[in-house]
């Protein structure tokens, strides 16, 4: 089991620096070990952990408890706020973390020598107590951690575009097979066909038209 400053040394090289919220994921990733009995980082794939927004938390929280996307031990509902919910897949328990509201001024009291409130943060987040620093609650996902992560080798093909569905993630509507973008779903929309630069940098044979 890694320690508080050999976790901040491995994010920070990620990122060529250390800031305040790295230093927040790192402590969120190992007090959710603590408050669900698991050792982290993990050797395994039993700890799922979903973050709530994108960024240097993120990283610090995927270098603590080594859940990953590429792992599929890590997920990411963005909503924008520095919080994650770990879950123990083996038995569903899952705990919320976040910040708490008044951590950023207490900070202050944990790292007198400051310069400034963002160094007083980067310092007094490292040194505070995890009850002082964050708040955790139980929680229930909505959906179970199995559904979550589903089965290795489930696939798909989508009757209206073709393309593979990994993972049960095909939706099944009026008998038909569908993946959620020919769904409506999808968080893109095709181009125009002329003016577009990436249309022109496109191989034509490459296109596919619908």
């Amino acid at each position: 089991m890694k320690n508080l400053s050999e976790l901040l040394e491995a994010t920070a090289a990620m990122h060529h620096h250390l800031c305040p919220r790295q230093v927040l994921g790192v402590r969120m990733g190992l007090w959710a070990g603590e408050l669900l009995r698991l050792d982290v980082p993990q050797r395994d794939k039993r700890l799922l952990t979903i973050v709530e927004t994108d960024g240097c938390a993120a990283d610090g929280i995927a270098v603590a408890t080594n859940c990953w996307v590429g792992r599929r031990s890590l997920r990411v509902e963005d909503y924008g706020k520095v919080a994650a919910t770990f879950v123990d897949t083996r038995t569903e328990w899952a705990v919320r973390i976040v910040p708490r509201s008044e951590a950023r001024a207490l900070a202050c009291l944990y790292a007198t020598e400051a310069r400034n409130k963002w160094e007083a943060q980067l310092l007094g987040y490292q040194r505070m107590p995890a009850h002082e620093l964050l708040a955790a609650r139980p929680v229930r996902l909505r959906v179970s951690a199995r559904e979550i992560i589903s089965r290795a080798g489930r696939k798909a093909v989508c009757a209206a575009c073709g393309e593979e569905i990994l993972n049960e993630r095909e939706i099944i509507a009026d008998g038909l097979t569908l993946c959620r973008g020919c769904l409506g779903e999808a968080y893109y929309l095709p181009a125009p066909a002329d003016g577009e630069l990436l249309q022109q940098q496109i191989p034509a044979e490459a296109v596919v038209c619908t």
